[in-house]
């Protein structure tokens, strides 16, 4: 009740001591979102102490702004390509938190005040497109500053990024990994520390090689970071790495059409156990943590009946088409337990018949039964998830589910959800990560 009471005063004072006089200022889309979106209210809020007064000088400042850089119209074709061949700023991998990472190479940044609006441009596109993808989920910040000199630091774009979480994005960031600062540098980050403020201080980890895997696993660290990530960065398109590939009922596969082809190849043979697997349907939650659960594997019959037993204590994502339940974990068992195996529930709260399927980030590790099929309206169906032969779950492994609304002259066999998939527009697709 307390909470709502700030979120309702927060709107009412904003509105009266803002926007009255100053609607011209603000984009109404922002103005619109800050009435019906209770996290962002918060997020302002919780910012700033649950202190009114501080959060609306937060707001006003924030909206001001992303009505200057015209943030919601902000689109890959409108910044300059070079922002994105350059490579010096994107979005891959995770912390050992599970935090996304947000990788400045500062080696590629050159100082020049003509370019530096692109470059703050392109910041906050990535921001953005983070912010609605994963609304709430923490960023870890990577200043990679190996082989940078002088000429690459540019002062005035370090204090935008800091602005960026401290005004413009609130309650993102996790931490700031600095990796490899030149002692010439020192200097300049006690300005930086002091545009943090002290409760962001402890957010501020300088490390070398020897120290950046407190932090980050090698999995998602360069050779010259110490780390075994074979990624390159390259472009077009933009850097997605989260979900690469769709998961296959029989095991790991290389690309869509290769499930595609697999599948219209075995259909004959699949048919009797498709009329069993057809009612298994379901979907993935926005991430996977690895924990040792209870679980004790002795056959699939008692196996079944705890993991539904499991379900009624899980929490529910509550999509426009699909309630996911569990909505963001998946708990394997140890290695004593022997369990490799967990489920997740899926329900079609639609009219129409809804096609799913569902990718991951590490497809060669998992086992997905079925990964590509659909729900009949009102139907309540499950997913198997297991373990491919001695893999072990990471806590950096990620699921996304993807799903949209049929016709019901769609079908829903192989070749037509296939089908269905390649013509659908992507503003019609669900998307649960």
């Amino acid at each position: 009740q307390e909470k709502e009471k700030l979120v309702h005063d927060t709107r009412k004072r904003f509105e009266q001591e803002y926007f009255q006089d100053n609607s011209s200022k603000y984009d109404s889309r922002d103005v619109e979102r800050l009435q019906k979106d209770d996290g962002w209210v918060e997020s302002y809020l919780l910012w700033r102490h649950n202190v009114i007064e501080e959060a609306l000088k937060m707001i006003d400042e924030s909206f001001r702004w992303r009505k200057e850089i015209a943030i919601n119209d902000v689109s890959e074709s409108i910044i300059p390509r070079w922002c994105f061949e350059v490579g010096a700023t994107y979005l891959h991998g995770y912390d050992k938190e599970g935090n996304k990472l947000f990788w400045l190479r500062v080696k590629l940044h050159v100082r020049d005040a003509k370019t530096n609006d692109d470059k703050k441009k392109c910041v906050a596109f990535w921001l953005e497109r983070y912010a609605k993808r994963e609304p709430g989920k923490l960023l870890t910040v990577v200043f990679d500053m190996a082989e940078c000199g002088l000429s690459n630091v540019d002062m005035d774009f370090v204090r935008f990024v800091i602005n960026c979480f401290k005004i413009y994005y609130p309650r993102y960031l996790s931490k700031i990994v600095i990796f490899e600062m030149p002692w010439i540098m020192n200097a300049a980050f006690k300005i930086v520390k002091g545009w943090l403020g002290p409760e962001a201080i402890n957010m501020l980890k300088f490390v070398n090689r020897n120290e950046i895997q407190d932090y980050i696993s090698a999995e998602y660290l360069l050779p010259h970071m110490g780390g075994t990530d074979p990624f390159k960065y390259s472009y077009p398109p933009l850097p997605d790495d989260d979900f690469k590939t769709p998961m296959c009922e029989n095991g790991p596969i290389t690309s869509e059409d290769e499930l595609e082809s697999k599948e219209e190849s075995e259909v004959d043979t699949r048919d009797a156990v498709d009329s069993c697997t057809s009612e298994e349907s379901a979907l993935k939650p926005r991430k996977m943590n690895c924990t040792e659960d209870l679980f004790k594997h002795e056959d699939s019959e008692k196996t079944d009946s705890k993991l539904k037993n499991n379900r009624k204590a899980s929490t529910v994502f509550k999509g426009p088409l699909l309630h996911i339940s569990p909505a963001e974990e998946l708990h394997f068992g140890s290695k004593e337990s022997g369990e490799r195996k967990c489920t997740i529930v899926l329900n079609n709260v639609t009219k129409n018949t809804v096609a799913f399927k569902v990718r991951t980030t590490a497809p060669d590790k998992y086992r997905v039964k079925p990964s590509n099929s659909s729900c009949e309206p009102g139907s309540t169906v499950d997913i198997v998830v297991s373990l491919h032969a001695a893999s072990i779950a990471s806590l950096q492994d990620r699921f996304l589910v993807m799903a949209a609304e049929m016709e019901h002259s769609s079908g829903t066999g192989t070749q037509e959800l296939a089908q269905f998939w390649k013509e659908l527009p992507r503003n019609k697709i669900m998307e649960h990560r």
